[in-house]
């Protein structure tokens, strides 16, 4: 398929001698149209682990059940987001978004309502499908405007860095949201606010219509699809966010049992927003570097850090030293995200990004999903802090296949094949 010479939004706004920044980046044109109900949209997600765990945790008294139920969610979100994201290339986000919010707000209410019904187990788990398979994938929709604004621009990591900062900005704000509604009003409070924010914030950015990328009339319906998971370097970086899932499963249950065993269940909140502003801060010190070295050996050294430093939090068992460990943990978690998702630019075609994105969404809900479940089964079996054994075998085992596969993150020109699979568009420019 043949290039076609396009002028990026980003080159019209800003002088192509300009060193890329983010003040480059929020001058292109449109921007901000999506970006802020963007951030409206996805503040939820960080509060809807964290609320289950909360509830189910004060109704059963049981770690291990408040892990189960909130991993029942990540899964259900883990293997249907992809499937979102593909329908979102397919048909429009629009289409996918506002059926999707509707859902996930009574899936949510009828979750709260049986918790607080002492319902059985089984029901909880029953609920917590449809809640998590109808999470929003907002923040892939964002990823995928960007890269419709910005083909071809070195603004691509600057804009990987902002969501991710982003992202970490939600995750500062979420826990300790959810924290201070589950525990100064009700347990129940956390996820039904999470459902009405979800529901106000999706239709919001739901209605901006015109940044979202183009899809093809429903004669192209019938093309066949192929999935973005096809590409070799999209599967090496879905088992590298697993890793990442699980340090965000193991430090939301472990951090809930440390601070409840010393008796200060409101300090979780500050914990693991300090967890998220390491995060957030190195985020937006990635963003505004002009990196030479390849994004290959970018992850690979970052994952490394995260692995070393994961593996030392099973060790502290005092507020500082959990803080400190904490705010490192989040600082190697932001370089590693952001060049993950900097790589998929490369590897994947434009027309398959989103679901690329979801694949990756969804791998860290998946594995923040089996971590908090088996978090949650060492903290009742084991001692206080057992669950932070987790973070370390996920990082190590996903560096020891990061380093095996990293060939494999090298785009190879048989990827641009692929979009001849997904090719459902108009044509666009192959950058």
């Amino acid at each position: 398929m043949g290039s076609t010479v396009t002028t990026t939004e980003a080159e019209k706004t800003s002088p192509a001698s300009s060193r890329p920044g983010y003040g480059q980046l929020l001058r292109t044109r449109g921007a901000w149209t999506f970006l802020l109900p963007g951030f409206a949209a996805r503040q939820p997600f960080a509060m809807l682990t964290l609320s289950i765990v909360l509830l189910v945790q004060h109704t059963t008294g049981s770690y291990g059940a408040a892990g189960a139920t909130a991993a029942v969610t990540g899964v259900s979100m883990a293997l249907f987001a992809p499937y979102s994201g593909r329908l979102a290339d397919r048909y429009g986000q629009r289409a996918v978004l506002v059926p999707g919010v509707l859902v996930h707000t009574l899936a949510g209410l009828s979750l709260t309502a049986l918790a607080l019904a002492h319902a059985p187990l089984w029901a909880l788990f029953l609920a917590a499908v449809p809640t998590g398979a109808s999470v929003p994938q907002v923040g892939p929709m964002v990823r995928a405007r960007w890269g419709v604004k910005l083909q071809g621009s070195p603004l691509m990591t600057t804009a990987a860095a902002f969501e991710s900062v982003t992202d970490e900005l939600t995750f500062v704000f979420g826990p300790l949201l959810a924290t201070a509604l589950c525990t100064a009003v009700t347990p129940a409070a956390g996820l039904v606010t999470e459902g009405a924010l979800t529901l106000v914030g999706g239709l919001l950015f739901a209605a901006q219509k015109g940044t979202q990328p183009q899809v093809s009339g429903g004669g192209h319906a019938r093309v066949q699809h192929a999935s973005a998971l096809r590409v070799p370097g999209v599967r090496v970086l879905v088992v590298t966010f697993l890793g990442i899932g699980s340090v965000f499963g193991g430090m939301q249950v472990s951090l809930a049992a440390f601070t409840e065993s010393i008796g200060e269940p409101g300090l979780n909140g500050v914990l693991y927003g300090v967890f998220a502003a390491g995060n957030m801060l190195s985020g937006i010190v990635c963003g505004a570097i002009a990196w030479k070295v390849a994004p290959q050996r970018r992850l690979v050294v970052g994952y490394t850090a995260l692995a070393v430093v994961a593996s030392a939090l099973w060790t502290a068992h005092s507020v500082p030293l959990l803080a400190g460990l904490g705010l490192l943990v989040g600082m190697c978690i932001a370089p590693a995200l952001i060049t993950g998702y900097t790589l998929v630019e490369g590897l994947v075609p434009a027309g398959a990004r989103t679901e690329a994105f979801t694949w990756l969404t969804g791998a860290v809900a998946l594995g923040q999903a089996a971590a908090v479940t088996v978090a949650g089964q060492l903290e009742d079996r084991l001692w206080d802090g057992a669950g932070f054994l987790v973070p370390m075998a996920g990082t190590v085992l996903a560096l020891a296949t990061l380093l095996a596969l990293r060939s494999r993150l090298v785009a190879q020109r048989q990827n641009r094949t692929v979009a001849r699979g997904v090719g459902h568009r108009v044509p666009v420019t192959v950058d």
